[in-house]
């Protein structure tokens, strides 16, 4: 073998371990991060309402419990700001490290937080503060870790390569069904309400430590090395670029968002809530579909993304949008009836086959909006904008909607159905790629 030859296949062999490297560096940190993320969506609406907000009916302290969920995202576009500008000056990693940590610490700090009962209102106050650290430290995530692993991965498997961004989100939904329903089934009511509920918060500085030790381990993307030294780039402020050079992609980012974010939400979190309170069904049963969901991903994500790499990332968008619009009220048909089967189904439909068709794709076919120089910042604040926009009060706003019905699911189904369409008929009319 030659020389240059040899030079080749061992720098192809450098690249393909960096790939790897920064493939399970995202699975990893999206695992503790969305852990996080999750875990106070689903003890917001089996706990919060009653340790939290007692002093108001049952039916409003879901929805205030609720909100305060959607704090998080509000503060997502921010961390993304702030972590999009130095991860597109300093370099993802660093980002990245920062970013886990935080978000481990809040969540553990949530675990060890004082009810209402102790501290009065102080309590919901800390609590809304702690939940606003976490939105800051997510929003800083999704832009690092999907860039880092779709700037590293072979051109033609970008999408297999950063689908570990997602599948993280599946495992972490896992652990966090898991670990609440393990608790919810073994503690009895009042023991779980008491500070059994406490014990997934704190877990997640094990999640930490791990997660810090991964990323810590891992290469910076070359594409980001090839522009660090430049000094032009460093003397601008990366958001602003991004909006001057490609405004549209922002508002694509968003639109394409919405049926992502409302299959999942709504299936995940507002469903477990509206099954228990307004259908008598007993918690567990959604618990027990988030531990399906989560499985499933597993394998639906990187599978739709492999097929996204051969076919197009448009077709697997559109075919995952289509599929939403078509099963949300059959969804809530499932749920009225009571139908174990069929509710399974179509909460699998929702969230492993459109939900999971649609983020399969998302890391290239939205990074792929922006400059290098500048793409932390653009994709990462546009995800995280719409983040805001269609996922962080979904169930507020579902809930809103429930008690402005008389408890009626029919304008939630409108709402989910419009949000797929809107996707949809973006993702349609995009360039073909």
């Amino acid at each position: 073998m030659s020389v240059t030859l040899q030079t080749l296949v061992t720098m192809e062999q450098v690249d393909v371990k960096r790939a790897r490297k920064a493939a399970i560096g995202g699975f990893v940190g999206a695992v503790v991060d969305w852990y996080d993320f999750l875990l106070y969506g689903i003890v917001a609406a089996l706990i919060f309402n009653s340790e939290f907000f007692p002093s108001v009916s049952p039916a409003m302290g879901t929805i205030v419990a609720f909100a305060t969920f959607g704090v998080g995202f509000l503060f997502r576009p921010l961390g993304g700001i702030v972590f999009g500008h130095y991860g597109d000056r300093l370099g993802r990693k660093k980002m990245l490290v920062i970013t886990v940590m935080m978000m481990g610490l809040s969540t553990a700090a949530i675990g060890l937080l004082p009810s209402f009962a102790s501290i009065g209102w102080w309590a919901p106050s800390l609590l809304v503060m702690l939940r606003a650290i976490q939105g800051f430290a997510v929003g800083g995530e999704w832009g690092g870790a999907a860039l880092m692993a779709v700037e590293s991965a072979p051109v033609k498997r970008k999408a297999f390569y950063s689908s570990g961004v997602q599948v993280g989100y599946g495992v972490a939904l896992i652990l966090t069904t898991g670990f609440v329903s393990i608790l919810s089934q073994t503690l009895d009511n009042a023991a779980f309400k008491a500070w059994g509920w406490r014990i997934p918060f704190i877990f997640s500085v094990v999640l930490v430590l791990i997660g810090m030790w991964v990323r810590s381990s891992t290469e910076e993307s070359k594409e980001f090395q090839a522009i660090a030294k430049d000094e032009n780039r460093k003397a601008r402020l990366p958001v602003i670029e991004a909006l001057r050079a490609h405004p549209r992609a922002f508002l694509f980012i968003i639109a394409l968002r919405l049926a992502e974010l409302f299959t999942m939400y709504i299936v995940t979190a507002f469903a477990l809530s509206y099954s228990t309170q307004n259908l008598g069904m007993r918690r567990e049963f959604f618990l027990n579909i988030g531990l399906v969901v989560g499985a499933v991903s597993c394998v639906t994500i990187p599978l739709f993304a492999w097929t996204a790499d051969r076919f197009g990332l448009r077709r697997v968008y559109i075919g995952g949008a289509i599929v939403g619009a078509a099963c949300s009220v059959p969804f809530f048909l499932a749920m009225e009836a009571r139908s174990t089967y069929w509710i399974v189904f179509f909460a699998v439909m929702l969230a492993n086959i459109a939900h999971d068709m649609i983020v399969s794709v998302q890391q290239p076919l939205f990074s792929s909006q922006f400059g290098t120089e500048y793409r932390y910042s653009g994709a990462g604040v546009g995800y995280q904008v719409a983040s805001v926009v269609g996922g962080g009060f979904t169930p507020f706003i579902a809930s809103a909607l429930v008690r402005g019905a008389s408890g009626s699911w029919h304008p939630v189904a409108a709402y989910m159905t419009i949000g797929c369409l809107i996707s949809l008929a973006v993702a349609w009319g995009m360039k073909k790629n």
